[in-house]
């Protein structure tokens, strides 16, 4: 049953029937955006998952070399050649737009282009255990950047996803079947209301012929 709040005019007709053009336009392309946000979220969830686990071994091997450098030297000893380090890491943060989605994008700047500038200590009282650990983190600093901006692409992405499928679901559930059965209901009322002003004629018609019959016979 249409609003009743709805006008039966041609006006609000020529209106809702612009509106429906428009909201199955709008539905057409926020369907193509769902659907194209869902091939490129699963592509990057697919490229997180192997990134997280490269990540993840990375971490651990990282993890196991400190161990061995920390069996190797005291403690006070690795913690004054890790006191002061050499390099310096600064992170640079931009956007790039997917389909309407600004996603970061992170790229890191060393201080010094010398790899050797990552140990911070000199070799003769340190072990080479403690090089091989340092060296496992620098290892995976890169990927480990990548995976922070994947997995934050992919939140916001899915996030756009669900704005975008409840805007569809309102469309195709809500606007365009109402917006559809008010102009059915316009159009009923108009067609009714130009039948009854045919009957009205044809009646008028029909008594100005019998007042001309009457006066004639006169």
């Amino acid at each position: 049953m249409a609003s009743k709040t709805i006008i039966p005019t041609r006006m609000e007709l020529t209106k809702l029937k612009r509106k429906l053009v428009t909201a199955v336009r709008g539905h057409k392309l926020l369907k193509d955006k769902r659907d194209e946000l869902m091939r490129q979220f699963l592509d990057l969830a697919k490229e997180n998952m192997e990134l997280r686990l490269k990540v993840e071994k990375g971490i651990s091997i990282a993890n196991r070399n400190f161990v061995i450098a920390r069996a190797a030297m005291n403690r006070p000893e690795m913690k004054v050649a890790l006191m002061m380090p050499k390099q310096e890491i600064s992170l640079d943060v931009s956007t790039r737009n997917v389909m309407s989605v600004n996603i970061p994008k992170f790229e890191a700047r060393t201080r010094s282009k010398d790899q050797n500038d990552i140990y911070s200590y000199g070799y003769a009282f340190t072990s080479s255990d403690l090089d091989d650990a340092i060296w496992s983190l620098e290892d995976i600093l890169e990927d480990m950047l990548k995976l922070a901006e994947i997995e934050k692409s992919c939140q916001l992405m899915a996030s756009e996803i669900e704005k975008t499928r409840r805007r569809v679901n309102a469309l195709e559930h809500v606007i365009i079947p109402e917006t559809k059965k008010n102009i059915k209901y316009i159009s009923m009322k108009l067609d009714e209301n130009e039948r009854s002003s045919q009957v009205r004629l044809m009646k008028v018609k029909d008594m100005m012929l019998e007042e001309a019959h009457q006066y004639s016979q006169k």
